[in-house]
């Protein structure tokens, strides 16, 4: 018995530490600035990093999708035609899961470019345009549900007057969580058991701990700031974009801020192989950024 409280203390020492708090000299490297890779698109989204530090992410105005390739620094196309997708994350078997909401879906996209069509609906009713998505070891999907009316949808009607915050299972229940005013960004840890989502017209940012398949504890205001996209690394530190990347610690204390040199920075994800490179899509533009620090599962 003394052996097994041993080793669990151990544990929790181990994980403490690596979870500490670091401040921005540790985490980025002085006089290093953000590097633009390319500015051929007409506006960039939804940063997806793969098993293999490549960086997926969306052109939607052009309805396609590229990759960073970490290896060689070159910008790829992937698909064209993705349902206008927008967030994107990849799930558990590295395939990649977009919000396309074209026609208000979910799409899961498999390196051999299979698609299926995930989630159309909730309760028969068509979604308002699905923007981010965190997907979780069990196989499920947390996503913001917002209303971004665009130009390009066809005889559109709103079904569902709330924008609100879901979870879809593994076998393909759905369930609305919570209602917010405009929910935007969204990002999560197992490691952390933590899910942060934006409100992004209210200028909030909400952390929820996660209790077990699909549920969560009453949200709580982590910061007052709102966020198209979000990022974590592994200390816990949460990276939010707008204006630039601002990075707060675990407290909600803003620490850092990395200015992009365009109208509006959009999303951001750890990247490279050792997932310690920050990509960044910003208006036209996508950047990258070296850092000390990597990103958390």
């Amino acid at each position: 018995m003394k052996n097994i409280f041993s080793l669990n203390w151990f544990g929790l020492i181990l994980v403490l530490l690596n979870c500490k708090s670091i401040n921005y000299n540790d985490m980025f490297y002085n006089g290093v600035q953000p590097e633009r890779i390319s500015d051929k698109f007409s506006f960039t989204e939804g940063p997806a990093s793969d098993e293999d530090g490549n960086v997926y992410f969306t052109d939607q105005p052009n309805d396609k999708i590229y990759y960073w390739d970490w290896k060689t620094n070159t910008i790829i196309e992937f698909l064209d035609k993705t349902g206008r997708a927008n967030g994107a994350h990849f799930d558990k078997d590295d395939n990649l899961i977009t919000c396309s909401d074209d026609h208000g879906e979910i799409w899961k996209i498999s390196k051999d470019k299979k698609i299926q069509v995930v989630l159309n609906n909730f309760e028969g009713k068509r979604l308002n345009g699905p923007n981010d998505v965190w997907n979780d070891s069990l196989g499920g999907m947390y996503f913001t549900d917002p209303l971004y009316e665009r130009e390009y949808w066809v005889n559109f009607k709103q079904e569902i007057p709330n924008r609100s915050l879901y979870y879809m299972n593994k076998a393909g229940k759905i369930t609305k969580l919570e209602t917010f005013i405009q929910p935007n960004g969204i990002v999560g840890s197992e490691k952390f058991r933590k899910l942060y989502v934006s409100d992004i017209e209210a200028k909030k940012t909400y952390v929820y701990d996660i209790l077990g398949e699909g549920k969560l504890s009453e949200r709580k205001l982590f910061c007052e700031m709102g966020s198209d996209g979000m990022a974590l690394d592994k200390h816990g530190n949460l990276y939010l974009t707008g204006d630039g990347v601002h990075v707060f610690n675990r407290e909600g204390k803003k620490i850092y801020h990395i200015p992009i040199p365009e109208k509006w920075t959009s999303n951001i994800t750890f990247g490279g192989k050792h997932h310690d490179i920050l990509f960044i899509t910003a208006s036209k533009s996508v950047y990258t950024l070296p850092t000390k620090v990597s990103g958390v599962k």
